[in-house]
Parts: structure tokens; C-alpha cells; sequence
């Protein structure tokens, strides 16, 4: 699952009602998933969460305890290098996971194997997701993953897919390649569901339009939309055709939630039903005024 530290709320709201909701709400959803799904099928996840599962089913030590010990050193890690702000926030989600996976009787909710991978990766997903939002996280793996993102430049889900094989790797030697592949499906569903509890409506899109009428376009998305515009200088034409045909234009850059796209890709089709629009997905954007208004 992907996680930016610097997403994180201030210290000052660790113990906000929002926060603290946030975190509750997680550390529920991933107690359901490991009491009510995963323990009592055998099945595992990928992450710190996975070998936490992995040494109880060897040495049947409650989960709760390598889960905390585990992710201690990487809450430390993040102390160091990400900010103590982190630290408390990651901590705190950590005790609460513990106090959870004591207090709450949840019994196991199937034995259907496929569904304790769904929704068993489901729930994971929610309680990862929900941390994250609250400012906290259950896994190390995640700073770990993306301190080395910063440090050697790979990306966080590489880094994570190479850890989460080893792992896989594992679990297929010692409880067999069926377990390994329902444990590989528990982990792609925690891991979108996740991703869309943290990236919500809000994970930003970039739109751009190429349109003889860019002036009316740049129109539209500043002052219709209220927002900020990239204009690059090129020229549109060069068609199957009338290759040698071709007009200067300003090529108009847009970043915009992904409510918003739509409802201004229909003004812009409304304005010129001729332009030309491309969508794509953004992973990370920092500075500039989409920075300061989204909080990406």
C-alpha cells in the first residue's frame, strides 16, 4: 500500500477527534480482517502484517506481539528520518491495533477460501487505509519503503513488490503454493482497497487540451474552475492526410480532482466540440498552488 509520511497530520491534531475516529475505525477493519478472516483460515498477507500472521502460525505467539515488535525499529527509522510528528501518529496506531486485536471477540466470519482473500484483503485494505488517513500507519514497511523511494530512487510499489515476493516466496515453501497464491490475491485487494480509501475522490488527474480556441479554453478552466493552467507552445495538424497542414497553438495543462474532471471535460466539449483532451493518472505532486489547496 502506498504512503506518503508527509500526508500526515500535524502533531498537534494526534489527538483530534477526526484523527483518533480515523485510526479507531482502521485498527477495527484490519481487527476483523485478521481475527474474523485470516487467523482462522491460515491465510496471510503481504508486509509486516503477513510475517506477523506467518510467525503465529509457526511459533503461535499472539499476532498482536511481533506485529508491535516489528514495526517498532521502522517507527524509529521514521523518527529519524521523516519527523517525530510520524513517529507519534504511527505509534499510536500501533497501541491501539494491539489494544484491539486483545479486547474485540470477532469469530470467524467464513471458511470459504475465496472469500477469506477478498474480503479478508478487503477489510486489511480499510484498516490500512483508514490509519493512513488518520495520520498513522500499521505496517513499517510503508516508511521503510518510501525512505529508500527518496534515497535510491525506485518507487514505493516497487520496493514493496520486491519485499511482498520474498515473502510470497516463503509462504509457498512452508505452507504451500495454494496458501502463497491466496495470500498474493489478499494482498492486490488490501492494496487497491486501500489505495481508494486514501486517495478517495480526491487523487488528482491531469487534463490536457489541445484546441484551435485556446484562448476559450484557458478561459474556462481559470476563471469557470478556479483552476491553475500549464500552457506549452506547440502546434496541432500533422493528420492522415494533410500531414504538412499545421497551425501553432498553446497546449493547455490542467491538474483536477477526479469529481472535477468530468464535469469540466463537458464545459470544454460544450465550448469546442473539436478539442482534443487526453487524461492521465498522477501519483505525486508537490509545490505550486495544487499543492497548497489539496494538500498533495
Amino acid at each position: 500500500m502506498s504512503y506518503n509520511p508527509s500526508e500526515t497530520l500535524k502533531f498537534g491534531d494526534i489527538f483530534s477527534l477526526k484523527s483518533l475516529l480515523l485510526k479507531i475505525i482502521g485498527v477495527v477493519a484490519a481487527t476483523i480482517a485478521i481475527k474474523g478472516f485470516m487467523i482462522p483460515n491460515h491465510f496471510l498477507d503481504g508486509g509486516l502484517l503477513g510475517i506477523s500472521i506467518l510467525i503465529h502460525e509457526f511459533y503461535h505467539i499472539d499476532v498482536w506481539i511481533p506485529l508491535l515488535l516489528l514495526n517498532i525499529p521502522f517507527v524509529f527509522v521514521g523518527y529519524k528520518k521523516i519527523g517525530k510528528n510520524f513517529a507519534f501518529h504511527a505509534l499510536l496506531s500501533l497501541i491501539l491495533l494491539g489494544i484491539a486485536l486483545n479486547v474485540l471477540p470477532v469469530p470467524e466470519i467464513t471458511k470459504d477460501h475465496f472469500l477469506v482473500a477478498a474480503f479478508g484483503g478487503v477489510f486489511v485494505g480499510l484498516g490500512i487505509g483508514f490509519v493512513i488517513r488518520g495520520g498513522g500507519v500499521i505496517d513499517g514497511l510503508e516508511v521503510i519503503a518510501e525512505y529508500t523511494n527518496k534515497k535510491f530512487g525506485l518507487s514505493t510499489t516497487e520496493i514493496i513488490m520486491a519485499i511482498n515476493t520474498t515473502i510470497f516466496l516463503v509462504i509457498a515453501i512452508f505452507l504451500g503454493l495454494e496458501k502463497a497464491m491466496y495470500s498474493i490475491l489478499t494482498f492486490f485487494t488490501a492494496l487497491k482497497v486501500s489505495n481508494y480509501v486514501v486517495d478517495g475522490f480526491e487523487r488528482l488527474i491531469s487534463l490536457t487540451i489541445i484546441s484551435p480556441n485556446d484562448e476559450l479554453i484557458k478561459d474556462i478552466i481559470v476563471n469557470t474552475f478556479n483552476k491553475p493552467i500549464t500552457v506549452y507552445k506547440g502546434e496541432r495538424g500533422n493528420l492522415p492526410g494533410s500531414y504538412n497542414v499545421k497551425h501553432d497553438c498553446d497546449i493547455v495543462s490542467t491538474v483536477v480532482t477526479r469529481l472535477e474532471v468530468h464535469k469540466m471535460k463537458q464545459a470544454i466539449t460544450k465550448a469546442d466540440p473539436q478539442a482534443f483532451m487526453f487524461v492521465q493518472n498522477i501519483n505525486e505532486v508537490k509545490g505550486g498552488i495544487i499543492s497548497r489547496h489539496s494538500g498533495h
